[in-house]
This record gives C-alpha cells, structure tokens and sequence, in this order.
C-alpha cells in the first residue's frame, strides 16, 4: 500500500513539473514579483487542484476525459485566459530593469490558470484512474487527493524560494521585457496549441 502511494507521488510529481500554464506562469511571478507572490500563486494552484483533484476521483473525469461540449467550453476558455496573460506581459513592456506586475492577486490568478485548465484535469484522472482500482481501504481516495494538493504545494513553493537567488533575480530583472516577451510567446503557443 504504502509502495503504491510512493509511485503515485513520483508520477503526480513529473506531471506537476512538466511545461504548462501553471508552471510557467508561477516562475514568471516568483522571478518578477518575489517569494509572497509566488508562494500565493502556489497556493492558488494548489486550492484548484482540490476540485480537480475530487473531480477526478469521484469519477467525474469519465465525462470530460469523453470530450464533449464542456471539455470544449473549457478548452476556449483556458485559451481565451492565456491570450489575455500574454497580451498583459506585452502590454507595458516598460524601461531596462522594469517588470510589468498584475494587480490582480497572485493567489486569484493562480487559481484561475488552474482552475480553466482542462489538460490538468485530464492528467489527473488518467493518473487517478489506475490507482482506484483494486481493493483499498475507506481513506484511499483521501490518501490520493492529499498527496496531489499537498505535494503541489511543498514543491512548487520550494521551486518559487530557489527562483529567489540573487543572481537568478538580477538577471532576469535586467532582461525582465525580453523575457515577459518569450513568456507571453510561450503563453500564446500553449493555447493555439490547446485549441489545435
């Protein structure tokens, strides 16, 4: 038991930091607007990761991982959201050594990247699925959704505090509109490539 629950860490944990909305969006925070910020964002991610996380091990995910009109509301809309994060990131490129910065709070804008992410739930439920099935104790699926949300948590805002070194910081400070620049290109090729 306690070795399922190790592979079922190890898997969640190479998903979570694989290329996506989420992860690009919370080292672009961290690196512009520092530790609070990014741990807030975390935080975010995390707490969308519990409805996901519920979503898909109460067997939700079936439906959406069908497709559907739903998979597809949510598909434009993550899209539509991550056009809008590039189009800030564009939007005021500002002096050498300025970093735009939301307004909006980092833990909101977090939750929100997760949240209208479709692919992190059907990730979850692919990973989920095979866990489920077998014979388990009553506190399994608690077991499971614990290690996703608290996991998330730990890591990301261990990789938000090593985004902190100074040099790290100074570089991107100095290039910061080069690289809001790439970011926001990078955001713009994740939803043509959602919606494609």
């Amino acid at each position: 038991m306690t070795g399922e629950l190790w592979a079922f860490a190890v898997v969640m944990l190479i998903g979570q930091f694989s290329p996506g909305p989420d992860m690009l969006l919370l080292t672009r925070t961290s690196l512009a607007e520092g530790l609070k910020a990014g741990c807030l964002m975390a935080s975010g991610i995390a707490t969308g990761l519990v409805l996901h996380s519920t979503l898909a091990i109460s067997g939700v995910a079936v439906v959406f991982a069908r497709g559907g009109a739903v998979t597809e509301v949510m598909k434009w809309l993550l899209a539509a959201y991550l056009l809008w994060l590039a189009y800030r990131l564009l939007q005021k490129p500002g002096a050498e050594g300025e970093v735009a910065v939301s307004k909006k709070s980092p833990y909101l804008r977090g939750l929100l990247c997760n949240l209208l992410n479709p692919k992190a739930f059907v990730f979850l439920a692919s990973v989920v699925a095979p866990f489920l099935t077998g014979r388990h104790p009553d506190w399994w699926p608690f077991a499971l959704a614990g290690v996703v949300v608290g996991q998330s948590l730990l890591f990301w805002c261990l990789w938000v505090w090593l985004l902190q070194n100074e040099k790290l910081r100074k570089g991107y400070l100095r290039a910061g509109p080069a690289i809001d620049a790439l970011f926001a290109l990078a955001l713009i090729g994740l939803a043509i490539h959602l919606l494609l």
